[in-house]
């Protein structure tokens, strides 16, 4: 796995020809725990890494279409999977737990859930107040610059605009770990209001 922006967290990746992105999975290293968000497949090397790091206590799925090697790695790890609490009627696979918004899954990291989305509910997860994980409404497709999720896949424009502009107006983020494209490391919030208003200028001109 890479290091990321502190010595806690750790990222893999798996390049997706259709999108020329990469998908992520995140690993939250913590005494009482490892957390895993989104986790992609692993080889050998990540997974005898997460291993050595003590593997993963909880899995945390942001949406539906981020289920990804879950199972997999609960079968494997021994981990509680927690996903998002309006999808639980249909979510693919068993949940041990499920989020809504405000919840705490582990001391130090809140569920945010969003509206307008290609799926209800989906979440996204600030770890200590300045670390902000998205899965699928907010992206990165270009190095340095947010975007959201294209129009034709948004159940909701008006609802996911106001779930950006909730993100927005947390203050204190710094980096922006996307699900899919290019995690943003420093002066996140400064991005997510960029995004913002690029949103808002197109609607306005729409």
């Amino acid at each position: 796995m890479k290091a990321l922006h502190r010595p806690d967290l750790f990222g893999w990746s798996s390049f997706d020809a259709a999108r020329n992105v990469d998908f992520h999975g995140l690993a939250w290293i913590r005494p009482e725990g490892n957390v895993l968000v989104d986790p992609m497949p692993m080889g050998s090397h990540d997974l005898a890494h997460l291993v050595a790091l003590g593997g993963a206590e909880h899995v945390i799925v942001t949406n539906s279409d981020h289920v990804r090697a879950a199972a997999d790695l609960r079968r494997i790890l021994g981990a509680r999977i927690h996903g998002p609490a309006a999808e639980r009627d249909g979510f693919p696979i068993a949940c041990d737990e499920w989020l809504a918004d405000g919840d705490e899954p582990v001391p130090g990291m809140v569920a945010l859930a969003l509206d307008g989305s290609k799926t209800p509910g989906e979440l996204a997860l600030l770890i200590d107040g300045h670390t902000l994980v998205t899965g699928d409404l907010v992206r990165a497709h270009q190095g340095g610059r947010l975007m959201l999720l294209p129009d034709a896949k948004l159940a909701d424009k008006a609802a996911a605009v106001q779930s950006l502009r909730r993100l927005a107006e947390l203050p204190d983020i710094d980096a922006v770990l996307v699900g899919d494209g290019w995690p943003v490391f420093r002066d996140g919030h400064a991005r997510l209001i960029e995004l913002l208003a690029a949103v808002a200028d197109r609607g306005t001109a729409g």
